[in-house]
């Protein structure tokens, strides 16, 4: 007989230990999916976990999915760690690619390598402004954060698919709905030949040790935590909620659209409806797996770019739908979240009556 007790303080082990054990309760339940579904397990597993590591080229793809996730969930660890819930990255990230591309295509022959900057700050731009519509919403009318961010990324989605359809569709595009590829001017530097590693993976860790320096290490950090774990204490100690919300948004939509220029004038090299990869969604799960600390997040960042890559692989090779990423992903949330139990609850084995 299993009986759930609580612990007199929380698990410092199990608060380390938790994403361990989930990430292994994954790969059982994913083992007894490839055989539910008549597939030999081991092949499916070193699609997952073998074939994203086992080559230079291979490697250089993981970084490229990775550092979306990475930037993204960097932005959201400091809206979390301030108690303020924003689903809406997928939304900013849009907004970011969006604005990314109206600086793009605005480039010419003439246009000089300076281009590269403006593109990334009007991605930050748009992101920024998409969280701070959020934030308005919450700070003068108490609207849930959580359903307005969520909701504005449909609106978001309606923008980009109203501009490829639209005024930025390519005329000699064969009628399909995308903006022409951005000039050569325009591309994200990439840091080795033959690789799509761009100089966005280097800006994603210097991102990591600004958030830990930020966090841990600033006396603004420490009042976005307080904010987060104790509203009361932090308005007696004279912290403001309401720039708490704001620096959240802002940071994370920022960080959001970041991640979105970087996409479009880096791997995608155009604006198409395809844009949107379910990185803001899954960069919640990198978050928290992560344990909202910038160097976990570094790790799940590339474990959750593992799943996108073995999806597309199982698709190719195995004969299993894209899906099986969602699928995957969703395993592992909701294998942290029963894993977490164990931070501040044992389990005790009693023999019955």
């Amino acid at each position: 007989m299993l009986k759930l007790e609580p612990r007199p303080q929380p698990s410092k082990l199990w608060g380390y230990g938790s994403p361990i054990l989930a990430l292994l309760v994954t790969v059982l339940i994913g083992v007894a999916l490839f055989m539910a579904l008549g597939k030999d397990p081991v092949k499916g597993l070193l699609v997952f976990f073998w074939e994203p590591i086992k080559t230079p080229y291979a490697l250089g793809e993981l970084m490229v999915k990775a550092t979306p996730l990475l930037i993204i969930a960097l932005g959201l660890a400091v809206c979390f760690r301030s108690n303020v819930w924003n689903i809406g990255a997928e939304g900013q990230y849009l907004m970011g690619a969006v604005f990314a591309s109206g600086v793009a295509l605005l480039a010419d022959k003439s246009t000089g390598g300076w281009i590269v900057l403006p593109i990334l700050l009007a991605g930050v731009l748009g992101g920024m402004l998409w969280g701070g519509l959020t934030a308005l919403l919450r700070d003068r009318f108490n609207a849930s954060e959580i359903l307005v961010s969520l909701m504005l990324v449909y609106v978001a989605t309606m923008v980009l698919s109203y501009l490829v359809y639209g005024p930025w569709k390519d005329p000699l595009g064969y009628n399909f709905p995308q903006t022409k590829m951005f000039d050569a001017v325009t591309k994200i530097p990439r840091l080795f030949s033959g690789s799509r590693v761009s100089i966005g993976l280097p800006m994603a860790l210097a991102g990591a040790l600004a958030l830990w320096v930020f966090l841990f290490r600033t006396r603004a950090g420490f009042a976005q935590q307080v904010g987060g774990l104790a509203p009361a204490a932090a308005r007696y100690a004279g912290f403001s909620s309401r720039r708490a919300l704001w620096i959240a948004l802002l940071v994370s939509g920022g960080a959001a659209g970041l991640a979105g220029a970087l996409e479009v004038a880096g791997p995608i090299g155009q604006l198409t409806p395809y844009v949107p990869a379910g990185y803001g969604f899954a960069a919640i799960i990198v978050a928290f797996v992560g344990r909202l600390h910038p160097v976990g997040m570094v790790f799940s960042a590339v474990l959750m770019s593992m799943f996108y890559i073995g999806g597309e692989l199982a698709q190719s090779r195995l004969g299993l739908p894209k899906s099986l990423t969602g699928v995957f992903q969703g395993l592992l949330l909701f294998s942290l979240l029963a894993c977490d139990t164990l931070i501040v609850y044992r389990v005790r084995f009693r023999k019955g009556a």
